[in-house]
């Protein structure tokens, strides 16, 4: 039988990517990318020419039996999400589900993700902490956070630029405006930013700015 590879990909530096990820992308039978345009760019950096398969959200439940077919008649996979580790907040939860079901080998390399820098780089406490993710869009939203109030562990976010300034307001409603925080966006990118401080002074500084790229908000636990 052959073998799924989860493996993660740089969240921006192309760099940023480990020599045992380089040569697993090279000796798999093909590759599953989230997005093949933005995952040609990275291949194409590092000379991987291997067989490149769209394998995303829109399609994942109708592809899935066919590849795990695949892999128990010998085929060796790779699965890439646009950045970082496939299956947090990306496409590979059910494949793997899949795998374990039809008892195929499975190997999960390590390597970029956006949660632990910007964790990190917060200066909140990070003995113990708790991934988010994305919140509910609508239903459910409020509900979750209300959940959260009482949280006493920091807290990890993932959101879109376009939605920070409302969700940093929600934050302050819900868990006051003087709660500490921290938002990092464009990690590993050249225009990095590490922003960090009180909802409300979060709040006032991003709402006087354009704000592009991939966001982490990291919010302090309650005391």
């Amino acid at each position: 039988m052959g073998k799924l590879y989860l493996v993660p990909t740089p969240i921006g530096n192309l760099e940023d990517i480990t020599l045992r990820a380089i040569r697993i992308l090279k000796e798999v039978d093909f590759i599953l990318a989230e997005d093949t345009r933005k995952s040609g760019i990275l291949l194409k950096r590092h000379d991987i020419k291997n067989k490149l398969s769209s394998y995303h959200k829109f399609n994942e439940h109708s592809i899935t039996k066919n590849i795990i077919n695949k892999i128990s008649e010998g085929q060796n996979v790779a699965l890439i999400s646009d950045s970082g580790t496939p299956s947090i907040s990306d496409p590979g939860y059910l494949i793997v589900v899949e795998c374990i079901k039809n008892e195929l080998e499975i190997e999960c390399l390590p390597g970029a993700s956006s949660i632990l820098p910007a964790l990190v780089l917060s200066g909140l406490p990070n003995d113990r902490f708790v991934f988010e993710g994305f919140l509910p869009k609508k239903k459910g939203r409020q509900t979750r956070l209300k959940e959260l109030a009482g949280e006493k562990r920091t807290m990890v976010f993932f959101e879109s630029p376009h939605r920070l300034v409302k969700t940093l307001q929600e934050f302050s409603d819900v868990f006051g405006n003087n709660r500490n925080a921290s938002v990092s966006r464009e990690l590993t990118k050249i225009y990095e930013e590490n922003k960090r401080g009180g909802l409300e002074d979060l709040i006032n500084y991003f709402s006087e700015k354009t704000v592009k790229g991939e966001i982490v908000i990291v919010v302090e636990g309650k005391k």
